[in-house]
């Protein structure tokens, strides 16, 4: 019975580093490519190097974490195609997020995410990036949650955890993004599955055709043609991002 107690507790205190870790790495504390340094995590969480190791191996099999041999344990840094693949998969189910969450709106939620469109737009201003990053994963996550779909949700949610190191790389659209927000918003008030799950779509294209920005003509070829992403973009209202 003792066994299983300490086993128990030791699950426990894994369970609990695990969430402080995802906590450090969604407020941006850990830049994209940075050394984990275990020994000093186990020291400011005030646990021993056991759990905290535990829960680094969850977030690798999350694949927030990589584990490079002979150098240690660092934040992933995501090349533009793996970028792409993520924003491919991501627009595909926040379309069906939002179609699935039109139907369920009240007026509660309308205004939770007219509140975090307000306060996002301060975020703009101030041209605070961690800041907007933050508020816009919450409205993401507001309308997952609203979809009834818990598959879904857990779905996206990896999926959006994983494109947290893209988060600092917005700022020659964010106020495109901002304006994306808006339209979803006007969207859902007006109860229109089609247009939500459109707005959703082009979100998330106009953040493909950003990282189209950072790739030379081979690479993004290769990508558009594995994707077909080319087309989607050219059909896509997004030619504005495109001018910039």
């Amino acid at each position: 019975m003792v066994l299983t107690m300490t086993k128990v507790i030791k699950q426990r205190l894994s369970h609990q580093v695990y969430d402080i870790l995802k906590e450090m790495i969604s407020d941006y504390r850990f830049s994209p490519g940075a050394r984990i340094n275990v020994e000093q995590i186990a020291k400011e969480v005030g646990a021993s190097r056991t759990p905290v190791w535990e829960a680094v191996h969850r977030l690798i099999q999350e694949g927030l974490l990589e584990n490079i041999p002979n150098r240690g344990v660092f934040m992933l840094t995501l090349t533009p195609k793996m970028a792409i693949e993520l924003y491919v998969v991501r627009e595909a189910l926040e379309g069906l997020a939002a179609r699935c969450a039109v139907p369920k709106v009240n007026e509660q939620v309308l205004k939770k995410m007219a509140k975090l469109i307000e306060e996002q737009r301060k975020m703009v201003e101030e041209e605070n990036l961690v800041g907007y990053s933050q508020l816009d994963y919450e409205f993401h996550a507001l309308v997952y949650e609203l979809s009834g779909n818990r598959t879904l949700l857990e779905i996206l949610a990896a999926v959006k955890n994983k494109m947290r190191p893209l988060a600092l790389h917005v700022s020659p659209i964010l106020s495109r993004l901002l304006e994306d927000h808006m339209e979803i918003l006007a969207a859902f008030r007006d109860r229109d599955s089609d247009r939500a799950e459109a707005a959703f779509r082009n979100h998330n294209l106009k953040m493909i055709e950003q990282i189209k920005q950072n790739m030379n003509p081979d690479e993004w070829e290769e990508v558009r043609v594995e994707y077909g992403v080319g087309e989607k973009i050219r059909n896509s209202d997004i030619g504005d991002a495109r001018s910039k």
